[in-house]
């Protein structure tokens, strides 16, 4: 479950991608994109990099996500955007916090492996007709929640 629209501040300058279409093609156009849940980017400059509460470590950047699919991927753009936007979705579950796409430089990875990210350039935000259809995608085109040790997909896998 989605939080509503976080009430105005400087991230109202941010524009909205509010169809998956849109988040598509925008992501095609601009490889090497990242997707970041937080109270967006003037929040997250005035506060400065992420940090990893857990170890007590202030990390070299902002904690984020790929969204730009893996040169590996032999499936749509869509179907690799709309599983990283809903896998993440529970990081804005919190009302002041919203999905927004950036690009910036790697600096190295969290203690979860996810991409730190520094010179950060924000994009768009991703409004909540776009993400209502990515998960109605990801839905479509997965087998949500079914993993290695499912036993359905044991039975049906190869040897």
């Amino acid at each position: 479950m989605r939080s509503p629209r976080p009430p105005a501040t400087e991230n109202e300058e941010l524009p909205v991608v509010d169809d998956f279409e849109e988040l598509v093609r925008l992501v095609e156009e601009r490889p090497g994109m990242y997707l970041r849940h937080s109270a967006g980017p003037a929040p997250d400059a005035e506060a400065g990099p992420s940090i990893d509460y857990e170890g007590e470590v202030r990390l070299p950047g902002l904690s984020a996500t790929t969204i730009s699919p893996e040169p590996w991927w032999p499936r749509s753009v869509a179907d690799w955007i709309a599983r990283r936007v809903c896998l993440y979705a529970e990081l804005g579950d919190e009302p002041e916090r919203f999905p927004w796409l950036l690009t910036g430089r790697m600096v190295g990875r969290g203690p979860d492996h996810e991409p730190l990210v520094v010179d950060v350039h924000p994009v768009a935000r991703i409004g909540e007709s776009a993400l209502t259809a990515a998960e109605q995608h990801y839905r479509r085109h997965f087998h949500v929640g079914r993993t290695s040790r499912s036993r359905a997909w044991q039975s049906n896998a190869s040897p």
